[in-house]
């Protein structure tokens, strides 16, 4: 291993922050056009954006709502991230690699039952409140 720093590395500034957000929309093309998980949640999103607004009583009740939608995605963007990496790495069976996929499956679940945890109980305490 060598100490010399990584020639991919940026060097900050004003180019490293345009060439981020570059990057940052290329990644949700990727995830837009290869993942269907990825849609299927964006599309869940934008349908419970309005939903949010809707049954917030109070800008941090939305937020409160809208915060768990958005980290399905992120959440969602990083466990296709690794499995396109071990994708790359190889197509054959390996328990490490099948088990580097479960966990970022599981991930994704928690952060669903998080969401609806959240959702259900904001709505629970609409209705107990009316």
């Amino acid at each position: 291993m060598t100490s010399d720093p990584s020639p991919y590395k940026s060097r900050g500034g004003p180019a490293r922050l345009l060439s981020a957000i570059r990057y940052s929309f290329r990644g949700l093309t990727a995830a837009f056009r290869h993942e269907a998980a990825f849609r299927q949640e964006l599309l869940l999103v934008i349908v419970l954006i309005p939903v949010a607004v809707w049954l917030g009583r109070s800008l941090t009740e939305i937020f409160l709502l809208l915060s768990p939608l958005f980290l399905i995605l992120v959440v969602e963007l990083l466990n296709s991230s690794i499995e396109a990496l071990a994708d790359t790495i190889t197509l054959d069976h390996h328990p490490m690699i099948g088990r580097a996929k479960d966990l970022g499956s599981a991930a994704v679940f928690l952060t669903i039952v998080f969401t609806v945890l959240i959702w259900a109980g904001v709505i629970v305490s609409r209705t107990l409140a009316s």
